[in-house]
Parts: structure tokens; sequence; C-alpha cells
């Protein structure tokens, strides 16, 4: 028995072994990465200068033109992340701030995701290689359940999440293959599609009245001198339970409500994502009222 149990302790030292040095591989390929995502090329840069930046969800990625501000002489990039939450808004922030960088104006894409404030586990994955290396990735993490096993347990957040920064994530990003997710400046346009829902109900979506995550964006502007310009974003003409927006201005009245400045389905590609086209009359109307172009 006593050989068996030193048997086993032998195979869960090799174990552990195994696993720390397949973490620090993997972050060690993460630290290195630059042209696969927005979260990474952040980490890995330092002191940026920026008129303008776009924060949020896809509705902020497939919304802002990151190229019509570039046109007015704004420096832009969009940095919203499609399926994220207001959790990765802030903390794409706090990265930027600790990476010291200049920002003018951050433009925030701020409604659907009013009504919640946990993270969306799928984008802020594509943080956690960073989790040790960076303080405002950690004490942001700090407040999840799993941050311990998260933090402590080697290798256990490339399994958990295996799919996004996993070994076939490292393998293209150890060989610098490129994504998408950087062309057009960050924006990602859409095209109208024939079966696109158009259809959608968020007649049961509330506001919180206190989003942790919105207010700590707040109060990162404002101890930073950026200007925050918090907007909602346009819907299709069939959605059902529109007035979540009013709900949205009446607990938020610092938050523009531009959810219909483009109506016609015409402008969508499915109901809460608008085309190129409509992205551009869009972000026209954005740039003319905060910017005076």
């Amino acid at each position: 028995m006593k050989k068996f149990l030193v048997y086993m302790v032998k195979i869960l030292i090799i174990i552990i072994l195994i696993a720390g040095v397949l973490d620090v591989a993997f972050t060690y390929v993460f630290m290195q990465s630059k042209n696969r995502g927005k979260i990474e090329t952040v980490f890995n840069s330092k002191s940026e200068k920026y008129d303008v930046i776009i924060l949020g969800s896809s509705r902020a990625n497939n919304h802002f033109v990151s190229q019509i501000f570039e046109d007015e002489g704004l420096k832009s990039f969009n940095y919203g992340m499609s399926g994220g939450h207001l959790f990765e808004a802030a903390l794409m922030l706090k990265l930027m701030v600790e990476r010291k960088y200049v920002i003018k104006n951050v433009i925030l894409e701020a409604d659907l995701n009013l009504s919640s404030d946990y993270n969306a586990e799928g984008i802020s994955a594509l943080f956690l290689p960073y989790i040790h290396n960076s303080d405002v990735i950690k004490k942001h993490f700090e407040s999840q359940e799993n941050f311990n096993e998260l933090y402590y347990i080697p290798l256990y957040r490339y399994i958990k999440y295996d799919t996004k920064i996993g070994f076939r994530e490292v393998f293209f990003t150890a060989i610098h293959k490129k994504t998408n997710a950087l062309d057009n400046l960050g924006y990602y346009p859409l095209e109208k599609h024939k079966n696109g829902n158009m259809k959608n109900n968020i007649i049961n979506l509330n506001p919180l009245p206190h989003n942790k995550y919105y207010e700590e964006i707040k109060a990162i502007c404002k101890a930073h001198n950026i200007n925050l310009i918090t907007v909602m974003t346009p819907m299709c003409e069939n959605v059902i339970g529109i007035d979540y927006f009013d709900k949205v201005k009446a607990a938020y009245p610092e938050i523009y409500n531009y959810e219909n400045v483009v109506k016609e389905n015409k402008y969508f590609s499915s109901c809460g994502h608008m085309t190129d086209e409509g992205a551009k009359i869009f972000t026209a109307r954005i740039l003319k009222d905060f910017f005076n172009k």
C-alpha cells in the first residue's frame, strides 16, 4: 500500500510539473501575439494615442465605422467585441489605462447589456492567458466564483476554455495566423441576408439600477480625463419591447438614445445589427452630433 501511495504521489507530481510547463509555454505564445485579436493586441502594446475608441458588444463592433472618424482626422479604433458584455468592455478600458494609452473620447455602446452584470465566458476567457501578468486582469476576475482555480491551478484555464485559448488557438497564434478581428480598424461590416432574423423580443429585459461595470467605466473615464459618450444603438422596426430603451434612459439619463436614428429593416442584417450601409448612416450622425463633423 505504501509503495502504491508513493507511486501515485510521484505520478501526481509529474502531472503538476507537466501542467506547469505547458501553462508557461502557452502563456509565452500569447505574450508574443499582436495580430490575431483585439485583447492580445492591446496587452502587447503600450502608450497608444487615440482621439476616439469604441467599446461594447457586437452592437458596437458592427455599428461604428472607424474609418469615418479617421477620414475626419480623428484617430480611431473599434474595440467592440461580439458576444461581449460590459464586464469585458470595462476590462478592456482598464487594460488600456494600464498600458498608458492616451484617449480623448470613449464611445460606449450600452443598452441591452445594462440588464446584466455577469461576464461573457467565451470573451472573458480571452483575457485569461495574461492573468498572471496584469494586475488589472487579476483584480477584475477576483470576484468570479472560479477565480482560485483559474489563477492557481496550472493549465486549468487553458483546459476549461479549450475552444477559445486551448491548443488550437495556441498553435495558430504561434504560427502568426491572422484573423479579421483587426481589419477595418476593428469595425466588422455586415451584409443584408435574406434569412436574417428580423424579429427580436426584449420585452422581459430590464436595465439594472446600478450596473457595476458601467459605473466602473464612468469612474475610469472621469479619473483619466476621458470624455465618455454612452449611446444606445438602433434596432429593427419589428422589435418587441422597444420601451426597454425608455427604461434605460430613465435609469441612466446621461445615456444618449439613438435607437431610432436608423429604423428601416433594409438597413439591418438582423434585428439587432445594422448592415454596413446602416452603420455608415449611424456613424455619420454620431460624428455630426458629438464632433461637429
